[in-house]
């Protein structure tokens, strides 16, 4: 396929493609560039939803769902009511994303798409990019964006856990939800597999996702994601008759793994360059972050970061990542120590990468020094070493 009238070309379009393109679009910075974008299908499925906790009203505020103001954390006989403010909690769909996405797109004239099947080779050292087996063709000066994440060779020294989960949307007769709460974690339910919660996010008075996961390094049988959530619906809810609506099954890699962010010519973006939190599987915040930073630079005339720089959030997800793979502590017991000695908003800008010092050691300080010490040490004498 001859691409080179294309100033931006990106493979894959899915969240990291579709948030930078939108913010390249509503810039109006690069109405004279002409970006191709390229997926294997059309995006017309609701494959999945975003959860993230957000002060302010952002980018795609306009499509979210739902927004929680209320939340609470479950654990045993305690039941903790989580003080969120000034964040809330927000759910984005993910056929709202796509169709809001493309309707913006469909608009522009100087943005095409594209679907085909997207291949990589290499041959005596080339690298190319094909489509529908045809060769990619594109001029030196293009800018190449890949968010189509693909696991390769595992690291030495690196931890590589999965999040899993399976949800329901669930229907009732009757009122039984408050749909301005939410249960973020609930770890009553069975941590034989690892660590192991609901949560329980009300759409309504009568719907709810109630979802399933596990942060392991296996999965589970259909049956296994089944059998969960009727047994939290049975014997951790008033819950007496309910239909299942729809369902979602998930996987989402939680490794402190290095990712490219620049190889072969191409930016990687999205959960391919390493914007999914290694600690937590949340991706959508930090997408935006990234999506926000990269139009940023290229509106400025620079070129986008070709190296991701290793920080002490890194750190901080490398040792708790080095507990979980190694069960030294229970996920269950350190998320419970985390909520219960800081406020959640606290947390929760934690969990985002914008503490300053003084706030990192408040949290660090909270969980079990001696277990977090040992593996702390650990993970920096790799971090020195490499």
């Amino acid at each position: 396929m001859q691409a080179s009238q294309y100033d931006y070309i990106f493979l894959g379009a899915g969240c990291a493609t579709l948030s930078i393109v939108l913010r390249m679009i509503e810039s109006n910075n690069f109405a004279t560039k002409k970006i191709l974008i390229i997926d294997k299908e059309k995006k017309n499925k609701n494959d999945r939803t975003w959860c993230f906790w957000e002060k302010e009203a952002d980018f795609f505020e306009k499509i979210v769902y739902k927004t929680w103001s209320n939340l609470s954390f479950k654990t045993d006989n305690t039941s903790i009511a989580l003080d969120i403010q000034p964040y809330q909690y927000k759910m984005i769909r993910g056929i709202d994303f796509y169709n809001y996405c493309f309707d913006h797109i469909s608009y522009s004239e100087n943005v095409d798409v594209v679907f085909g099947k997207i291949t990589f080779e290499n041959e005596n050292g080339i690298n190319s990019i094909r489509l529908n087996n045809e060769e990619l063709n594109f001029s030196k000066n293009t800018f190449i964006f890949n968010s189509i994440y693909k696991p390769g060779s595992k690291q030495k020294g690196k931890y590589y856990l999965l999040q899993h989960f399976k949800g329901w949307i669930i229907e009732t007769e009757k009122d039984c939800f408050d749909p301005g709460s939410g249960t973020l974690m609930d770890f009553r339910v069975s941590q034989q597999h690892g660590t192991t919660f609901v949560y329980v996010l009300p759409l309504s008075s009568k719907t709810a996702l109630v979802e399933y996961t596990l942060f392991t390094d296996a999965f589970l049988s259909q049956e296994e994601y089944d059998n969960g959530l009727k047994d939290y619906l049975k014997n951790y809810t008033d819950l007496e008759e309910y239909k299942v609506t729809d369902e979602e099954f998930g996987v989402i890699p939680m490794t402190n793994a290095v990712f490219p962010s620049f190889t072969n010519g191409m930016y990687f973006i999205g959960t391919a360059g390493g914007q999914t939190k290694a600690s937590t599987g949340y991706t959508f915040k930090f997408i935006q972050k990234q999506s926000a930073q990269i139009v940023k630079e290229l509106s400025y005339g620079k070129l986008p970061l070709k190296k991701l720089k290793q920080d002490r959030f890194y750190f901080y997800d490398s040792t708790l990542l080095n507990i979980l793979v190694n069960r030294t502590l229970a996920g269950k017991d350190i998320f419970s120590t985390l909520f219960r000695k800081n406020k959640a908003a606290l947390v929760f800008k934690f969990l985002d990468n914008e503490t300053n010092i003084p706030e990192d050691f408040k949290i660090i300080n909270s969980l079990p020094k001696k277990e977090f010490l040992k593996a702390g040490l650990r993970e920096l004498s790799k971090m020195i070493a490499s």
